[in-house]
């Protein structure tokens, strides 16, 4: 059974631990940073934003995140054409809530940091979302240099997201607090070297990761979200599973014209040895039979000794049929998105 959340509450008690579990289509929840037992060590805290270009094949990835033990701030740009990733990133360690990352994902917000080589900038007002990246020195898979961009992100008055709120069995005080907000309409401009894209409406669609929580040490996690159009209507995908205890929901949904068509289990279905061969995405209930047909891995490794991290982020198209609440029956064809799996030692 899963336990749908319907009002605005707390998220923690006095001792740490979440007062209801489950999901909602809102962002119910109100997280207090003040409230995490086990240290600010053990907090995690991360805004992340996906931009994928349906029309002309690429997509734009951004984040921002105080991890406790580091802070992590990067960019990429994932070429489909070309089947080539341009990344760079930058740590900085021990930030302890220092970043200013919002303790809300609904409330008016800004959040920015830079170095010599990375700038970004993530501005929240009403229901728009302001995306600035910009690497003077990034390498593109064109061979040009130089990726800035500056993309709005809007959300439809009224839509649903995916809400989460789960604890680890072996440790209840940790938690995982997260929103998925699928099908952003984008606009804005995108420089790559000395040419400049000015976004058209309907051809990009963002999708945002917010999460806040205090994790376990390690752990690993499997993600899957594409946004875009159907016949016209907006239509998103978010899947999720891996890491704490589920049992109280999954995140795992259809998004149709911006309502939430919730889905139970989930499981991928790919090849370890080669994450490009093609993945499998199925439902316990026989709601959701997709095939990923993979482009481009956007894979990352990092290893300080007390911090490491193995991360695939394959992006590509996905195909098949998922059935919404109503029973009516969806086909997809080769709707652009990603999947990933990813370890975390932090």
């Amino acid at each position: 059974m899963q336990t749908e959340i319907r009002q605005v509450q707390a998220l923690l008690d006095k001792k740490g631990h979440i007062i209801q579990e489950g999901w909602a289509r809102h962002p119910y929840w109100k997280y207090d940073r003040s409230m995490v037992k086990g240290g600010a060590l053990a907090i995690k805290e991360w805004d992340y934003y996906a931009v994928i270009n349906q029309q002309q094949g690429y997509a734009v990835t951004a984040t921002i995140s105080d991890l406790g033990y580091a802070a992590l701030f990067a960019l990429s740009y994932i070429d489909f054409n070309a089947a080539k990733v341009s990344q760079t990133d930058a740590l900085a360690f021990f930030p302890r809530g220092s970043i200013g990352l919002a303790p809300s994902s609904t409330e008016d917000s800004q959040v920015s940091w830079a170095n010599k080589n990375l700038r970004l900038a993530f501005i929240k007002r009403g229901r728009e979302r302001h995306i600035m990246a910009a690497c003077p020195t990034l390498e593109l898979p064109d061979g040009s240099v130089g990726l800035d961009y500056d993309i709005t992100l809007t959300e439809a008055e009224g839509a649903q997201s995916l809400n989460i709120a789960t604890s680890w069995k072996e440790n209840r005080k940790a938690f995982y607090l997260n929103e998925k907000i699928n099908c952003l309409k984008a606009t804005g401009t995108i420089r790559r070297g000395m040419e400049t894209e000015q976004l058209l409406l309907g051809e990009a669609w963002g999708v945002l990761d917010w999460g806040r929580g205090r994790w376990t040490y390690q752990n690993t996690w499997y993600w899957a979200s594409a946004s875009g159009l159907l016949e016209n209507i907006p239509f998103g995908l978010n899947l999720g599973y891996g890491f704490s205890d589920r049992s109280p929901a999954s995140e795992n949904a259809v998004i149709y014209n911006n309502c939430i068509h919730k889905l139970g289990e989930v499981v991928f279905s790919f090849d370890q040895d080669n994450f490009l061969n093609p993945w499998t995405v199925r439902d316990a209930e026989g709601r959701l039979n997709l095939v990923f047909d993979p482009l481009v891995d956007r894979s990352s490794k990092t290893n300080f000794l007390v911090i490491k991290s193995d991360q695939h982020q394959v992006f590509g198209y996905f195909s098949g049929t998922c059935i919404l609440d109503d029973g009516t029956l969806l086909q997809l064809d080769r709707l652009s998105g990603f999947a990933e799996q990813v370890y975390n030692r932090w």
